[in-house]
């Protein structure tokens, strides 16, 4: 793996990052655009926390695989017989074959199509024909029981599968710990199991010719709403939000009178526990470094950044609605309303990060700079970078 070459990031462009706001410069042209560097973001920032590769109700049945390739690893979604969501390195133990390339059920085993050893859906090696020679499918030498699938420490949150490759972060819980309690207050103590996604108004998916990081800089800060995002703009103004920064790992922004349900006519359940006097406010926090979180009085929704390579991004969206009620046929135009508001934003955002990456090739950019006031969401997020970026460069 080692370190980045100082060919690629020098370190004194780190350093300018690093600088207070009204200093700093942004991560390089080279963080976006070259292939080693996305390798390196994988193995030594992706690898080192907790990153979303997935959503768990994507498998719609016990007995459900999924494959992903995430960021060029192959890697595999289970849900097991008694319905346990876990993550697999996708490659079968004995000569590292992709064993699995659809979603599906499995109806017995998953078979290598090389040499048909054969797994269940706990990732246990249970098959190996011939193993010992010709009819003889075990070996006292060769212990099954220490080749089946490797498993990736993993964790659900929200409906999304989050995995630690290294195995090395502090739990998930911790990690997740200081966002459920700042929003202790809007979503109470239950609020999180209330959330449902529904067949109609819920999924949404959208492809960035883009570096992964634009689209969490863009999401950020609210300063281009209203140029970017009119409509928006006309029940969440610019002047209506704040700025979100905390522990190093979550900034963004909230409005105070977000108001979509007057504008666009949609009544949905609400959080039980969400305050009276706060009804129009809204939260919409990036959790570093792929995942983009909004909660707003009637809805929330999670958004997956998947980094498929340095110029091409997959936004991953789902929408979650307020218990049972609101998955009913009698809400189902309201869901479509609030499903097309939010495909009406993203997609006004492709523009923006598109055009951002296509500058991230002209040598007469070098970083560009800050409002020392209305980007230091975005400025937290690009310190949180290049902080990993170095601590690895330097040890």
């Amino acid at each position: 793996m080692g370190t980045v070459k100082q060919t690629i990031i020098p370190i004194k462009q780190i350093d300018r990052v690093l600088n207070p706001i009204h200093e700093a410069t942004g991560m390089p042209n080279e963080a976006y655009t070259n292939p080693e560097y996305f390798n390196f973001e994988r193995d030594h920032v992706f690898s080192n926390t907790w990153v979303c590769v997935g959503f768990a109700s994507d498998l719609i049945k016990n007995g459900y695989v999924m494959p992903i390739d995430f960021m060029d690893l192959p890697l595999l979604m289970m849900k097991s017989r008694q319905g346990e969501v876990q993550v697999f390195h996708n490659v079968c133990s004995h000569r590292g074959m992709k064993l699995v390339h659809e979603a599906g059920e499995v109806q017995g085993m998953i078979r290598c199509p090389y040499h048909s050893w054969t797994y269940d859906l706990n990732g246990s090696l249970k098959g190996t024909p011939h193993l010992g020679g010709i009819g003889k499918h075990n070996d006292e030498r060769f212990a099954c029981e220490k080749h089946g699938l490797k498993a990736i420490r993993s964790a659900i949150w929200m409906d999304m599968v989050f995995i630690n490759l290294s195995g090395e972060a502090s739990s998930f819980d911790e990690h997740i710990a200081p966002l459920t309690q700042r929003w202790q207050e809007f979503l109470g103590d239950d609020g999180l199991s209330l959330l449902r996604r529904a067949n109609m108004g819920g999924h949404l998916e959208i492809e960035v010719k883009s570096n992964w990081k634009l689209t969490i800089e863009n999401f950020c800060e609210a300063y281009h709403l209203p140029w970017v995002h009119p409509a928006l703009n006309t029940y969440s103004k610019l002047e209506d939000h704040y700025n979100i920064m905390f522990d190093e790992r979550f900034s963004g922004q909230g409005s105070y009178k977000y108001n979509l349900s007057d504008t666009a006519g949609t009544h949905l359940p609400k959080f039980p526990s969400w305050p009276e006097e706060k009804l129009r406010h809204a939260e919409y926090v990036a959790l570093f470094p792929n995942v983009l979180i909004g909660i707003q009085a009637d809805h929330a929704f999670a958004m997956m950044i998947d980094p498929i390579s340095t110029d091409k991004t997959i936004e991953r969206l789902r929408i979650f609605y307020i218990s049972d009620e609101a998955t009913k046929d009698e809400y189902a135009a309201c869901r479509t309303a609030t499903l097309e508001s939010w495909r009406v934003v993203f997609g006004e955002d492709i523009g923006a990060v598109e055009g951002m990456q296509q500058g991230r090739y002209s040598p007469g950019f070098g970083g560009g700079a800050f409002s020392p006031e209305m980007d230091t969401p975005t400025h937290f997020f690009q310190i949180w970078l290049a902080k990993q970026v170095k601590s690895v460069t330097e040890a």
